[in-house]
């Protein structure tokens, strides 16, 4: 008889064909992640998640327990005592996310490794960051009309913004049963971005523009970079309040790096902390991508839309560049437009590449980075926009 329990107790005798499914797509990421090195620091903890939320009997995740913290009618309504009680591994750290907490600790290290001094010698870079955010809002107006609701429309365009936890975020806020497809959107199009985006470079500009060749940027001194963190924090908060956390750690990060008195949170920011955030971060995001939430025409149709908004995004930047040149008597190359998504530095360094393929002699990269960081700002002012909308 024990013998015959152990036998039904194992995990082959309760595996239904969904979660058999599932495990084939996390073995399919984890190919991606390590034989292709699509974003690997991310995407192999999200897909090794993935694997343990669906082998059944583990009891790593149970989705259950969120369902009832997310229904007001529930005794548990955003009470994590029963999910600390009865939950496991995994739902114990999905709790940084649904708090907000893991993105904005990577924002931190995203910031202390960010130079702003592209975008602080050349203001108008800015300009071509909020451009590239016109892929969101594009793509929330679309999957509303779609039949999304409006926070789910909303959690599904900010992945145009090519921010992975931005996009972790917001979707934790706003449409927490969609985060395991929309952060595996998010971070699969990030590192597709030297596929995506050089055909609509090139589709969007001549061989002429491609080839402009810009001048040297301006030395930006120690007091501006350290002047500027403050300043931007102080402005987008009092501005759009939602936007503080992300917007706040990321310049705090920045200031630790530029202010030259704290370099041990500096490198701990950009090292230490940032790896351990991502194993806690990638591991609970996957944790949400069950049979359940996984399986059906959503997932199809929010990578679908995904990869439309980020298109968008890319074209934005791009055509606002041309827009520019019509008044500007030192032309900006249209290449560095595209770089206003914010995959810091992968879109720059296209920007560079697609460059030299028309003018060998063209260096775009310190010039795409001022776009680039710029993206950064603006998707997390996106995310603010949207989390007060519809919040």
């Amino acid at each position: 008889m024990n013998i015959l329990e152990f036998f039904q107790g194992m995990g082959f005798m309760q595996m239904s064909w969904q979660q058999g499914v599932m495990l084939l797509v996390s073995f399919f990421l984890l190919y991606l992640a390590i034989h292709k090195k699509y974003e690997p620091l991310l995407l192999l903890p999200i897909a090794f998640g993935m694997l343990l939320t669906n082998l059944p009997g583990a009891g790593m995740f149970h989705s259950e327990l969120w369902s009832a913290f997310l229904d007001p009618a529930s005794p548990a309504y955003h009470s994590y005592g029963a999910i600390l009680k009865e939950g496991g591994l995994l739902d114990v750290l999905y709790i940084g996310v649904k708090a907000g907490v893991y993105p904005c600790l990577i924002f931190i290290g995203v910031g202390a490794m960010t130079d702003f001094g592209p975008l602080i010698a050349n203001p108008k870079s800015l300009l071509l960051g909020a451009a590239a955010q016109i892929g969101i809002f594009v793509t929330f107006l679309c999957a509303n009309l779609m039949g999304f609701t409006p926070a789910e429309a909303g959690s599904i365009g900010i992945i145009g913004g090519a921010d992975g936890p931005t996009s972790i975020f917001l979707t934790s806020k706003l449409a927490p049963h969609l985060l395991g497809p929309i952060a595996i959107a998010a971070y699969s199009y990030m590192a597709l971005v030297p596929v995506i985006q050089p055909p609509i470079m090139r589709a969007l500009t001549t061989k002429k523009e491609r080839a402009i060749k810009m001048g040297q940027l301006r030395p930006v001194s120690k007091t501006e970079k350290i002047v500027f963190p403050i300043i931007i924090t102080a402005i987008v908060a009092l501005i759009l309040p939602d936007a503080a956390p992300l917007i706040g750690c990321l310049m705090l990060g920045n200031l630790m790096k530029e202010c030259g008195v704290v370099d041990r949170l500096s490198k701990t920011a950009q090292n230490e902390l940032m790896n351990i955030v991502v194993i806690f971060l990638g591991l609970s995001v996957g944790a949400t991508a069950t049979a359940g939430s996984f399986l059906n025409w959503q997932t199809l149709m929010i990578l679908a839309m995904g990869i439309v908004a980020f298109g968008l995004g890319s074209a934005g930047g791009v055509l606002l560049a041309k827009f520019m040149n019509l008044f500007l008597k030192e032309k900006i190359n249209p290449l560095i437009g595209s770089a206003g998504v914010s995959a810091v530095p992968m879109a720059a360094r296209v920007s560079q590449t697609v460059g030299q393929e028309e003018n060998p002699s063209n260096f775009l990269l310190m010039h795409a980075m001022g776009p680039n960081v710029a993206g950064v700002i603006g998707s997390a002012v996106a995310a603010g926009v949207l989390l007060t909308m519809l919040g």
